[in-house]
C-alpha cells in the first residue's frame, strides 16, 4: 500500500499544480470541516471526493479503502462513547448514538482533505513545504531517512517472510510467533547494516550533518482551479455562517 500511495502521489493529474496552493487548499478545507456544521461537513466530503477522484485522477477504490480504514480506528474507540453506565445497568442513550455520529461524520471529513494531500503531494514536496515553514532542519532529515528506511524495511521483511514460508516456517500458532521473532531480530541487524553504509555513503560525498533538499521547479496554478477553489471555500463559509446565524446546529 506505500509503495501504491507513493506511485500516486507523483502520477497525479493535480501534479503540475503548486504544491503550496494544494497544501492550503486542503488546510483551509481541514479547519473548516473540524468547525462547521455536519451539512457542511457532507459537502466538504462530496467535494474533496470529486477533487481527489475526477480531477487528481485517484481510483475511487483506493480513495474509499484508505477512508474506510479511518472509520475501522474510529469503531474501536465506539463502545466508550456509546455505552453509558447509569444506576448500575449499561446503556445506549439516544445523546451517546448522536455523538458518535456526529464525531464519525468529522472524523470521516478531516481524513477526506488529508488524503487529497497524501494522494496529491509527492513526500519530496512535502519537504520542501516543511523547509519553507521554517520546520527545523534536524526533524526534516530524520523523516527523509525513515521515509527511505521503510521501503527498504518493507521489502526486507518480506522477503525474510517468502523465505521463511518456503521453508516450511509460519505452521501452527507457536511456529509462528517463533518465526516472527526472528524475522525482526534479524531485521533489526539489517537496519543497522544499512545504517552504517547509509553513514559511510553520505561521509564519502562531504556529508557536513545537513542534507541539502533538491531544488524543484516552480509550479503555478490554473485559473479555473483558483476560481473553483476560492469560490467553493466563500460558498462554504457563507453557508456555514447562515447555519450559524440560525442557531441549527
Amino acid at each position: 500500500m506505500m509503495k501504491l500511495i507513493d506511485a500516486l502521489s507523483y502520477n497525479n493529474k493535480l501534479r503540475t499544480v503548486s504544491s503550496e496552493w494544494r497544501s492550503s487548499f486542503a488546510a483551509i478545507l481541514f479547519l473548516l470541516s473540524y468547525l462547521a456544521h455536519p451539512f457542511i461537513q457532507i459537502l466538504v466530503l462530496l467535494w474533496m471526493s470529486v477533487w481527489i477522484v475526477a480531477y487528481a485522477g485517484i481510483p475511487l477504490k483506493y480513495f474509499l479503502t484508505l477512508l474506510s480504514m479511518s472509520s475501522v480506528f474510529f469503531l474501536a474507540s465506539l463502545p466508550g462513547i456509546l455505552i453509558e453506565f447509569t444506576a448500575g445497568t449499561f446503556l445506549i442513550s439516544a445523546s451517546g448514538l448522536s455523538l458518535a455520529l456526529h464525531l464519525w461524520l468529522r472524523t470521516t471529513v478531516c481524513v477526506s482533505c488529508m488524503l487529497f494531500l497524501v494522494f496529491t503531494v509527492p513526500v519530496s514536496e512535502w519537504m520542501q513545504l516543511l523547509n519553507k515553514l521554517r520546520v527545523p532542519s534536524l526533524v526534516i532529515e530524520i523523516m527523509m531517512i525513515m521515509y527511505r528506511f521503510l521501503f527498504v524495511l518493507s521489502d526486507t521483511a518480506h522477503d525474510m517472510f517468502v523465505a521463511q514460508r518456503a521453508r516450511g516456517g509460519h505452521r501452527g500458532l507457536a511456529n509462528g510467533l517463533r518465526d516472527t521473532a526472528m524475522i525482526i531480530v534479524r531485521l533489526f541487524a539489517k537496519t543497522m547494516y544499512r545504517y552504517k553504509a547509509l553513514s559511510f555513503g553520505l561521509l564519502s560525498r562531504g556529508f557536513t550533518e545537513h542534507i541539502e533538499l533538491p531544488i524543484s521547479p516552480r509550479k503555478s496554478v490554473s485559473l479555473r482551479y483558483w476560481t473553483e477553489g476560492l469560490l467553493g471555500i466563500l460558498l462554504l463559509i457563507m453557508l456555514e455562517w447562515m447555519l450559524e446565524w440560525k442557531g441549527e446546529r
